[in-house]
């Protein structure tokens, strides 16, 4: 699609900016997000900010921006992507690339993760431009492509090739987080400090082979189905993560009794289970960030259908808590299985342990300016995002997309999801809130 232009002085909307972006199609794969980094690149352009298309794939191309500070901070960077995941074989309502916005909504692919972000951030960076906002250092925005599939053409290019962007930056703001979720009649906006490790895992049994006429037992087969209800059915050890102790105790302490004291029972391992099973849905929103887990994703054994195999199998989509090595999840899955069943980490991604906070109270001074009834807790990113590359600059993410949601909005249950959306309405917070951190962060 050809894309629009906006005269100087009159940038778009963050609704419209937002319905602009949903209309590339940007599904990864295969990505294809060049015309789409194109379009941002020429609103920026045509709000008189200097921005350039770096990259080693032209189809696969990131934004990146930069507004000159006073010098009394180090740089901040500002990143999300572009690039979105697919909408196959999913119910839409309204057709996902279309951006419609509707009933006060704007809806399509994207519109949370993470386009409605990258409107936020473009307009708060084309407002502290347009109106000569004083910002403490250097304003860094990068807008990259195919984060849905590692950032190997985005994040992880642009930091291997092109650290010297990125010079000196502290805190970065991205996704996860800044969304507001309400427990028990009280609003929390939870703010993403750290993100669980990848891992892939490959589950081998073995046992005898023979012709399928004859009957057999104790299998390859049957030996990796046995671990696979294990698995099903018994959770690896809970673990209390330090940044999940301070996400508890953040959101008990604002909680009157006895939910206060309930939640709390959370930190003890010996009651954590118990009481994430009680909590019904939260708990198994919360249960990831107590636990590695690992989910079975492709099984495969076998090449003719008359013979038994004498191996089998499976990929293991593992998620570890932070600072973990490979060898935990390795043995806590082996003590599930036993000693039939071998366990090797193929590909781990270790995201390095960093935990620097120092921005956060201007993160949360800014919700309670806003909305004085939210209260900012820090949060564990069950999966992974783009921050693990920054990480490796030692650069601390924020996932702080600030969207003040109703009660009954979920939005874990809405990304990636058929009708994904987003409140107009929020779009504007996030944007205000992202532009009065631009005038704030310090070093």
């Amino acid at each position: 699609m050809a894309a629009p232009t906006h005269g100087t002085g009159a940038p778009p909307h963050v609704a419209e900016l937002l319905q602009t972006l949903i209309r590339y199609d940007t599904t990864n794969p295969p990505g294809n997000e060049r015309e789409c980094a194109a379009y941002c690149r020429d609103t920026l352009n045509d709000a008189g900010i200097a921005a350039e298309l770096i990259g080693s794939d032209p189809n696969r191309v990131n934004v990146v921006s930069r507004l000159p500070g006073r010098g009394d901070a180090p740089p901040l960077l500002l990143y999300g992507h572009i690039d979105v995941v697919p909408t196959a074989a999913q119910p839409w309502d309204v057709p996902p690339f279309e951006g419609r916005r509707q009933d006060g909504y704007v809806w399509g692919r994207g519109a949370l993760d993470m386009k409605g972000g990258v409107a936020m951030m473009m307009c708060a960076f084309m407002r502290a431009h347009r109106e000569d906002t004083d910002l403490p250092g250097d304003v860094i925005l990068a807008l990259v492509s195919d984060e849905e599939a590692g950032g190997n053409t985005g994040a992880g290019w642009l930091v291997a090739a092109r650290p010297e962007l990125f010079e000196g930056a502290r805190y970065a703001v991205g996704e996860f987080g800044g969304f507001s979720k309400t427990y028990r009649g009280r609003k929390f906006y939870m703010v993403q400090v750290a993100e669980k490790q990848g891992c892939r895992v490959q589950a081998t049994a073995r046992g005898p082979g023979g012709h399928g006429s004859l009957v057999h037992h104790d299998t390859a087969p049957t030996r990796m189905a046995e671990f696979l209800v294990k698995l099903d059915r018994t959770p690896l050890p809970f673990h209390i993560h330090p940044v999940t102790r301070m996400m508890v105790e953040a959101m008990s302490s604002r909680l009157p009794l006895p939910d206060s004291a309930f939640l709390r029972l959370l930190l003890n391992p010996a009651f954590t289970g118990k009481i994430l099973r009680r909590m019904s849905t939260v708990g198994r929103e919360l249960e990831p960030l107590f636990r590695h887990t690992a989910n079975a994703t492709i099984i495969a054994g076998g090449e003719k259908a008359n013979v038994i195999p004498s191996e089998v199998t499976v990929n293991l989509d593992c998620r570890m808590l932070p600072g973990y090595p490979p060898e935990d999840l390795l043995g806590e899955l082996q003590d599930i299985a036993g000693p039939n069943i071998e366990f090797q980490a193929l590909r781990f991604a270790p995201k390095p342990w960093i935990l620097n906070m120092g921005l956060f109270d201007t993160l949360s001074g800014i919700i309670r300016e806003q909305d004085p009834a939210g209260v900012s807790v820090p949060m564990l990113m069950p999966a992974g995002t783009d921050g693990r590359h920054f990480a490796g600059l030692g650069i601390q993410t924020y996932g702080w997309m600030p969207m003040n949601l109703p009660a009954d909005f979920d939005f874990l249950k809405t990304i990636h999801a058929a009708n994904e959306r987003v409140p107009v309405s929020a779009l504007e917070f996030g944007a205000e809130a992202l532009h009065r951190l631009l005038g704030r962060f310090h070093g």
